[in-house]
């Protein structure tokens, strides 16, 4: 992926894996995994940096898995009725206890300045339910231990200035004001490879900025070039992330993920600075969607695109949306894997589809020559 134009290569969850001990339940004691980094994390950080991208990696700060050494250490770990709080294969650190923040300053903050990372995921994959002991309520248990948290990742900023923080919580996200106010963005949802990412991400728009919805595309060697499309396509909607079989892919696979990025970073200024108009029926079930969806978004200064994603059902002669009339405009771009058929008229732009399961990119430009 050097020279595809990628800013960040985050190095996800498990790269403390030991031999023999399944990785998703290990989390906690964070020693690199000698099978997998054999020439050591400095190597692989600078392969990162010499391929001309800047190096991250993922941390679950708050919990600990059940294979973990830190699974045992009681005297340190949330409390519910006196007994130690524990889901299916986690529990959680006390984030009150210094003796925790001396624990993580070394096991997160201390190796992310070791290797010089530019970038921390924070996962949350669990929840302590109602609260914790430790206050006069359980409630207030959970609101100190949850401030607790946000104070340490503002140590992690302090200790680490510039570092991009990725605020990630799977399907139990942690998207309020306050978790975004020190987050650079927030990994949107885990329907990573899902026909629904669109929707979701669309509706995102109502309670986070589009710049910091990181939106994470899976691209698979067998995806056809629609396929590839409709992923790429999903992540104009906020941040674009992608991950996948990028050893595997064909030329003509990655000739239309590179088509896709260029497109991304010309859009990029009105992602970060605009507004988002939604248009289309209402989709009445996510994880079998039908009908279409339409999204316009309006630059500050003018310049805009719409995106057009077709879900199942009998298609229409055309889809759509109303576009700004403050301003005339004329397509600059269009993003799809083929040749597709678009049209402007005063201010409506219209796609005509042929096929169900496909994305539509417009780039629309402002045209000042008028009267």
């Amino acid at each position: 992926i050097k020279g595809k134009g990628f800013e960040y290569f985050v190095i996800d969850c498990g790269w403390y894996k030991e031999a023999g001990v399944p990785w998703d339940i290990s989390m906690g004691d964070y020693v690199v995994s000698k099978d997998l980094f054999p020439h050591g994390m400095d190597k692989t950080v600078e392969a990162i940096r010499n391929a001309g991208m800047l190096p991250g990696i993922w941390f679950e700060i708050e919990t600990v898995g059940s294979a973990s050494k830190a699974y045992q250490n009681d005297e340190h770990l949330l409390k519910r009725d006196n007994k130690t709080l524990t889901t299916t294969m986690r529990r959680f650190w006390d984030m009150r206890d210094p003796w925790v923040e001396k624990y993580l300053t070394e096991k997160v903050i201390k190796m992310l300045q070791k290797y010089n990372f530019s970038y921390l995921k924070i996962d949350y994959n669990d929840t302590i339910g109602l609260g914790c002991d430790g206050a006069e309520s359980m409630g207030e248990g959970l609101r100190q231990n949850m401030m607790a948290s946000y104070e340490f990742i503002n140590k992690v900023k302090k200790e680490i200035p510039g570092i991009l923080l990725e605020n990630c919580a799977s399907g139990g996200h942690r998207l309020d004001p306050l978790m975004m106010s020190i987050c650079s963005m927030a990994s949107f949802s885990d329907a990573h490879e899902c026909e629904e990412i669109p929707i979701i991400a669309a509706n995102l728009h109502r309670a986070i900025l589009p710049r910091q919805s990181q939106i994470w595309a899976v691209i698979r060697k067998d995806d056809s070039l629609k396929r590839i499309a409709y992923s790429i396509a999903n992540t104009f909607l906020g941040r674009m992330c992608l991950s996948g079989d990028i050893m595997e892919l064909e030329e003509e696979q990655w000739n239309v993920i590179d088509r896709g990025i260029a497109f991304y970073k010309k859009i990029a200024p009105i992602i970060r600075d605009g507004y988002t108009y939604r248009f289309g029926p209402e989709i009445l079930s996510y994880r079998h969607p039908i009908g279409w969806q339409g999204i316009l978004r309006s630059g500050e200064y003018g310049d805009a695109f719409a995106l057009f994603h077709v879900f199942d059902g009998d298609l229409e002669n055309k889809y759509t949306i109303n576009i700004p009339t403050e301003f005339e405009y004329e397509v600059e771009e269009v993003y799809s894997d083929g040749a597709v058929e678009i049209e402007l008229q005063a201010n409506k732009l219209s796609y005509k589809p042929t096929e169900n399961r496909k994305a539509v990119a417009v780039y629309l430009k402002r045209n000042d020559c008028f009267v």
